[in-house]
């Protein structure tokens, strides 16, 4: 890894947790400490590790990266996810940059290697894979986070970098599966709607036939790939999308838990905190009043 991305990465985000840069839809991460295994959201994107170690667990499946890996994000996903290694003096980093479709469908449709290149099986992968980090993806994102230094250049010059930074990606061991969901009518495609759908709606009672109608698919299909990309069923990613949605109404709207819990759809408080409990591992009251009394103390 460059010492030079490592020290850039350091210098913009100085602090634990996500950092947004200038540069929009980057964003930079630090954690000096291994972290507990907790529920997550990876919206669409790339996530490069600069330093140190992350899991993330769908299901059976355990994806570990480091800084030989890239993550690629192709739908909005729930893992379980934990930093594994990490330390003040060599704290975990990673860049993220969020998927713009339009700059990919654009890739392409300019690509010839996407005429040429033969297209993966139909059948849909995981919406979160690995692949190992090319120098060539590598020097591009350095380029990209020079930019910050010389932020009358970045407006300019940002774009063109982050053009590269998806064409290396494209043209890496996941382009094709990436190229799927550029398909406007792929199977691929259809459950990104279908997802798309959910995160809108995810508050208000929906059945799978609904869903499913909405991807154009018989239901038992769209069962079968929808649990292929995702790891989970469509009703547990609907109640995943609320629980996470009550946490960031309760931990950073300051809502009370009954108000949390009706507005992502429980008209049952008590429902609403043993399924909190059983996803997050305490009671919502619990983490509203730890929370709470750590912001009082200054931490």
């Amino acid at each position: 890894m460059p010492p030079e991305l490592i020290a850039l990465v350091s210098e913009f985000a100085p602090t634990d947790g996500g950092h947004d840069t200038a540069i929009p839809g980057l964003q930079l991460v630090r954690l000096n400490e291994p972290g507990a295994l907790l529920p997550a959201r990876y919206e669409p994107g790339l996530v490069i590790v600069v330093q140190g170690r992350k899991r993330a667990t769908l299901g059976t499946q355990q994806l570990l990266y480091d800084a030989l890996h890239h993550l690629v994000v192709s739908v909005t996903m729930l893992p379980l996810s934990q930093v594994i290694e990490a330390a003040p003096e060599r704290p975990y980093l990673c860049v993220r940059l969020q998927a713009d479709p339009r700059e990919i469908g654009s890739l392409v449709a300019a690509s010839s290697a996407s005429s040429s290149e033969a297209l993966p099986p139909a059948t849909p992968a995981p919406g979160l894979e690995l692949a190992r980090t090319s120098p060539e993806l590598l020097d591009a994102t350095l380029r990209l986070l020079r930019l910050l230094k010389t932020p009358r250049d970045a407006p300019v010059l940002a774009p063109l970098v982050l053009r590269e930074i998806h064409y290396r990606v494209l043209t890496g061991e996941l382009g094709p599966r990436l190229r799927l969901l550029s398909l406007a009518d792929s199977h691929a495609q259809r459950i990104a709607r279908a997802i798309d759908l959910l995160k809108r709606r995810f508050a208000e009672p929906l059945r799978v036939e609904d869903v499913a109608k909405a991807a154009a698919m018989s239901p038992s299909s769209f069962y079968e790939h929808f649990k292929q990309v995702t790891m989970m069923s469509p009703l547990q990613y609907q109640k995943q999308l609320r629980l996470h949605h009550a946490r960031i109404l309760m931990l950073g709207q300051g809502l009370d838990v009954a108000e949390a819990g009706h507005r992502v759809g429980y008209e049952s408080a008590s429902q609403f905190s043993r399924e909190y409990r059983r996803m997050f591992g305490a009671p919502p009251r619990t983490q509203v009043r730890q929370t709470r009394s750590v912001v009082a103390a200054g931490a």
